[in-house]
């Protein structure tokens, strides 16, 4: 039903006719000489979704009727309010400027808008076209950050910013981890005496985290297990001796373990007067490397 339906007085029907004839008239009306900056709108306005649009139209003292319309719809007709947006509202109608205000912009918002003006010679009309970005102000599609073959010292925080004309630059982070299977860093042999503290400790970088495991030959370590305290925090794992006697001098493995794979290094505890070359026997790495496989397999399959 057209806008002469039933709930339409035959007096309001006339008005709405009448209005769209007086407003409707094409786009690049011929405009005579002296003319040609009245009436004068916007060429575009851009906005981010959510906020408001101004949509202002610069008239003079010659306009008799004024009415800002959207497509075939009559927003507002000189101060009455034809829309049933709420979001739609007069800000100004002078004799120099008539301009709405569209609150709460959507993309459904976005699209061509008219102001249309009567002057004792004929109609005029100016167009603005409104732009609608997304809440994200991102408008490029194809822009994007490639790493290829990806190292672990390549992880963090990456930046990214989008900007145009329209309002300040729209930043966001991106951060990026890369995971890879643990390095043992640090591992040093360490010398006490008899009756004193000892501490051996190994240190691993790992993505996830690694988990550590305390070995003496083929003999799993624990707290309480022989007067010490194993004891891990983040990338760091130590063997602690309260009371260091003769039997607790010998060779230690560390193994460092995640998802990704595994690694080991031999520690040895001496005491005084102890010749300790630092370099792992080919005896022990035979063994780490057997023993370390096999922890390997166990903690893969929790994963």
């Amino acid at each position: 039903m057209g806008v002469c339906g039933y709930l339409f007085l035959p007096w309001k029907c006339l008005v709405v006719v009448s209005l769209r004839l007086l407003f409707l008239v094409p786009t690049g009306v011929p405009v005579r000489s002296g003319d040609a900056t009245f009436p004068k709108a916007m060429d575009n306005v851009t906005v981010r979704q959510g906020e408001s649009a101004t949509l202002r139209c610069t008239i003079d003292d010659r306009v008799t009727r004024v009415a800002w319309l959207n497509r075939s719809t009559i927003l507002y007709a000189g101060n009455d309010k034809w829309s049933i947006d709420p979001r739609v509202i007069i800000l100004v109608n002078t004799p120099t400027q008539y301009s709405i205000m569209i609150q709460n912009v959507d993309v459904y918002d976005e699209g061509p808008y008219t102001c249309s003006v009567q002057t004792d010679n004929h109609p005029k009309t100016s167009r603005v076209h409104l732009i609608v970005q997304d809440g994200q102000g991102f408008v490029s599609e194809d822009e994007y950050l490639e790493i290829s073959d990806i190292k672990r010292d390549q992880s963090g925080e990456y930046e990214c910013s989008a900007l145009n004309d329209v309002a300040a630059p729209d930043v966001r982070k991106v951060k990026i981890t890369v995971n890879y299977p643990p390095y043992i860093s640090k591992a040093k042999n360490t010398g006490v005496s008899v009756g004193q503290k000892g501490i051996l400790s190994c240190e691993a970088s790992a993505v996830p985290t690694a988990e550590f495991q305390w070995f003496k030959e083929d003999t799993r370590l624990a707290t309480g297990l022989d007067g010490v305290r194993v004891e891990s925090r983040g990338h760091i794992s130590t063997l602690t001796f309260f009371n260091v006697s003769e039997k607790d001098y010998g060779n230690y493995t560390c193994v460092a373990t995640n998802k990704l794979g595994n690694t080991n290094a031999s520690i040895t505890l001496y005491g005084p007067g102890a010749v300790i070359d630092g370099v792992n026997s080919a005896s022990r790495a035979l063994a780490c490397l057997w023993l370390s496989g096999t922890l390997f397999a166990h903690f893969f399959i929790k994963f």
